[in-house]
């Protein structure tokens, strides 16, 4: 058994308590109410980082909720440099009744630890941080220059990062990224996932009289702003599916045969899907199977549409304006930008007539992101992954967007690997959130192997 082994065996009861009480913080982002509790937990993460042996600590204001930084830069040039990325802010905990326990006085059952931000991204984020520490107090050193970046708004779509990592890239440089917020397959089934769709969304506002008009003595005569938005959003996809906006596709790359093949390996029941939705059967853009259409294809979604009466009974109403909400997901090269501009363009030439309309962008987009298939760190992460669990990982992608992904790309010229060890299963954003002790205890194996295996690779 290795140094750092017999340091993980020996200290697993107060790694559980240093993470109970760290998801005793209510770290909540989306509220102002909790906003000093996002701080607390960025302290609470510096001080955790320090006690490991890490160096340049700091809590670095964004102009929103803040980071904690964090290096340890010894292990000499010819090393690889990889920062270690993470987020401390959580979800909001409510409906409350519906918990077990309380969602911040975190509770073990079953080898299972219950509170909010337990699994997302907690769990997840102090992993690395306890195999740092492992490496520290056992031998002094580690095999590899290391960085951490964790951060406190990831919940709320990272709002400030773009312009806080392009402000620290030579701070923040680096030769891998390793992202501990992450999924694996099941609980004994590893993971890579490879694949991120981007967003783009959009409110579109079609307006008519000058106030609501009375439908017998009006109907007939001018232009009814919900049925011209309801004509107007069904325009913009065919009942096969496929999205009509002129160019949507354009920039969409296909899937290759390798990519169909990884898909296709990975577990599914059509039927058992079905059953979970309560759906009879299922839809989507012709061509491709669910999957396919779920983690690789463009989406574009109404979700939510408003005007007229909608109170109990009937009112002979002619509303004088309507609005929707849509977004789409983007793949591989679809810029947020571009899709934005086609779907101006198109409400501008399938408006009907005797309305008009107002668009405006909706907050949160984000690019999307694929990680070439060879990336030296991607192999890596796999090798580690096939050890730790005794099987090759499916290689999947996921249909949600992370923004700091591509952020890091973008500013830092480096891909990132999802190097987590969550479950999708784990009640994430939902009452009785958990994470499995088991993968918290697997997950510190696997980053002190990652550290190893790194460490003896050449990165060129």
């Amino acid at each position: 058994m290795s140094d750092w082994s017999s340091f993980l065996a020996n200290e697993q009861d107060r790694f559980l308590s240093e993470l109970m009480e760290f998801v005793k913080i209510p770290s909540v982002s989306a509220s102002s109410e909790f906003a000093s509790d996002v701080v607390d937990a960025a302290n609470w993460v510096a001080q955790r980082i320090t006690q490991a042996g890490g160096e340049n600590v700091e809590v670095m204001q964004t102009g929103g909720h803040p980071c904690v930084y964090a290096d340890w830069m010894h292990a000499g040039d010819n090393k690889p440099t990889i920062l270690i990325y993470g987020h401390f802010d959580v979800q909001p905990a409510e409906p409350y009744e519906l918990w077990d326990t309380p969602p911040f006085d975190p509770n073990v059952r079953d080898d299972k630890i219950f509170g909010r931000g337990a699994s997302d991204d907690k769990g997840g984020m102090l992993i690395p941080i306890i195999s740092f520490e492992a490496f520290k107090k056992t031998s002094g050193k580690l095999p590899i220059n290391i960085k951490f970046l964790f951060e406190g708004q990831e919940e709320i779509g990272s709002p400030q990062l773009p312009e806080f990592v392009a402000a620290h890239r030579n701070k923040l440089s680096c030769d891998m990224i390793f992202s501990s917020d992450g999924l694996q397959w099941t609980a004994d089934e590893p993971n890579l996932v490879t694949g991120l769709k981007g967003l783009v969304g959009a409110e579109i506002k079609v307006v008519g009289p000058i106030t609501d008009q009375h439908s017998g003595l009006h109907g007939g005569a001018i232009a009814n702003p919900l049925m011209a938005l309801s004509q107007l959003v069904s325009s913009m996809k065919d009942r096969n599916g496929k999205i009509t906006i002129n160019g949507f596709y354009d920039d969409v790359e296909d899937l290759t045969e390798e990519d169909r093949n990884d898909i296709a390996r990975v577990p599914y029941d059509e039927e058992a899907y079905k059953e979970e939705l309560k759906v009879d059967k299922l839809h989507g853009e012709e061509g491709y199977s669910t999957r396919e259409r779920l983690w690789a294809r463009p989406t574009l979604d109404v979700n939510g549409i408003f005007g007229g009466y909608q109170g109990m009974g009937s009112k002979t109403v002619h509303p004088s304006e309507a609005s929707v909400k849509i977004t789409c997901r983007l793949v591989s090269d679809q810029n947020p930008e571009i899709i934005y501009d086609l779907i101006c363009k198109h409400v501008e030439e399938n408006l009907p007539v005797g309305v008009k309309s107002e668009v405006k962008r909706l907050a949160g987009s984000a690019d999307p992101f694929v990680m070439p298939r060879s990336h030296n760190a991607n192999q890596v992460a796999r090798e580690v992954l096939q050890e730790v669990y005794e099987m090759d990982p499916y290689v999947t992608r996921l249909g949600g967007s992370i923004p700091i992904m591509t952020i890091f790309l973008k500013e830092l010229g480096v891909y990132g690997t999802m190097f987590g060890f969550s479950v999708g299963d784990e009640n994430l954003h939902a009452p009785n959130e958990f994470f499995r002790l088991k993968n918290f205890r697997r997950g510190q194996e696997a980053y002190c192997k990652l550290f190893e295996r790194l460490s003896e690779k050449s990165f060129n």
